[in-house]
């Protein structure tokens, strides 16, 4: 099933800061939420950092980040000091908000299949609507990729 068109499943989590965030916290706002593996991680930390370097430019798009993963508050908030990161981490350790966007499951690692996070990014309009879905993201690249669905979108 295309989650295009739906809204965002329920969820509420903690993010690094120790706060809460719901479906109701994005409401109003253009929102990406990226799913990543690990924190610290090469690919991982590409992938923030590059989201970081941009954050000017997704700002003046009209959108906010969260980037999410099974990591706990703390590893987040050692991952986000140390990069610098200015957007939420949003900590999901029970798959609660992964599962059902399709951002955990059955993947192929090292030539064996495993059950871990996909790499993937979900663009949400003001009104909670997931509007366009990235399934098994490239790392290099993407940003750009989403700023421009995100204009795209907003035309």
């Amino acid at each position: 099933m295309s989650l295009i068109g739906q809204p965002i499943p329920p969820f509420s989590l903690s993010d690094d800061q120790g706060g809460t965030v719901t479906p109701q916290t994005l409401s109003g706002n253009w929102t990406v939420i990226y799913a990543y593996p690990k924190d610290a991680t090469p690919g991982c930390t590409t992938e923030a950092c590059d989201f970081r370097d941009n954050w000017a430019r997704v700002q003046a798009a009209g959108a906010q980040v969260y980037g999410i993963s099974k990591d706990s508050v703390a590893s987040h908030q050692k991952f986000k000091a140390k990069q610098e990161l200015p957007f939420p981490l949003l900590s999901d350790p029970d798959k609660t908000l992964l599962t059902p966007l399709g951002a955990f499951g059955k993947k192929i690692m090292y030539g064996k299949e495993v059950e871990g996070i996909i790499r993937s990014t979900f663009l949400i309009d003001p009104k909670g609507v997931i509007r366009h879905v990235w399934a098994k993201v490239s790392v290099k690249g993407h940003v750009e990729a989403v700023l421009d669905k995100l204009r795209e979108l907003q035309a």
